[in-house]
């Protein structure tokens, strides 16, 4: 069986890799029990470092709309030549975005 595809960066997510489930609209904003994606845990973290939870609810409900986010695009330009199974501590803390 094939490791599943991290929709965000197209890299495999090995089983022994950290990995979390992201709600494409988060839960506080309505979305518990509503569609949910696999990802690695570091794309997880990146999209949460990035967007707020308004943002993510109102504007960015897709992964097309993840990945055409200007700081997301490049972080997934970078992870995407790492291996699978790379693990970095995500840039700057949660909320902490602007420019990009």
């Amino acid at each position: 069986m094939c490791d599943p595809i991290c929709p965000l960066c197209h890299r495999p997510i090995p089983a022994d890799v950290p990995q979390s489930l992201h709600h494409l609209i988060p839960k506080l904003k309505g979305g518990k029990g509503g569609p949910t994606v696999l990802l690695h845990h570091i794309c997880h973290k990146e999209i949460h470092a990035t967007l707020t939870e308004a943002e993510l609810a109102r504007d960015y409900a897709t992964i097309e709309s993840l990945r055409g986010h200007p700081r997301l695009a490049k972080f997934i330009a970078w992870v995407a030549k790492r291996p699978p199974a790379f693990l970095s501590k995500t840039t700057g803390g949660m909320r902490k975005r602007r420019g990009g």
